[in-house]
């Protein structure tokens, strides 16, 4: 009979301690580059949908001479409003397709008249409230080009 050692293998230890700690290493380095990335592109998404809406809008008041009041809202551009004043030159199809949210899941803002311009268009930040800085402060169609300042 030939009775070989029991010799179990595996990792000691130490060697997995070594590993978790290069591996803490690792994402300690590479994290905030990497949300820092994704705030940037949060951003720049909410560069193009606000202008994406502010063509939409512009082109709705050249075919009906006013742009959707608040009442109305954005949905105005997806499909004809029945609410007063009805649009006289409403394309069949709509000046969009269909209405985003912003990049934090929220519903842009439109008022208008606005307190900076014909309409006010907007996000509310991360934090879906009025107010707020970095992240979190509202940006619109008045302070957009500010955002990669």
């Amino acid at each position: 009979m030939n009775h070989r050692p029991n010799r179990q293998q595996g990792f000691s230890l130490l060697e997995i301690m070594v590993v978790v700690v290069i591996i803490g290493i690792l994402v300690a380095t590479i994290a905030p580059n990497l949300f820092g990335e994704t705030d940037r592109a949060r951003l720049t998404r909410l560069q193009v949908d606000i202008n994406a809406l502010e063509d939409a809008l512009e082109r709705y008041n050249n075919d009906n001479f006013n742009y959707p009041t608040t009442d109305q809202g954005l949905q105005a551009l997806v499909e004809k409003s029945d609410i007063p004043p009805i649009p006289k030159h409403f394309k069949p199809r709509g000046y969009i397709n269909r209405l985003q949210q912003d990049p934090w899941g929220n519903d842009y803002q439109y008022i208008s008249p606005g307190s900076n311009g014909p309409y006010d268009l907007f996000s509310l930040g991360a934090d879906g409230e009025i107010g707020g800085e970095g992240m979190n402060a509202d940006i619109g169609n008045w302070n957009l080009n500010d955002i990669n300042k």
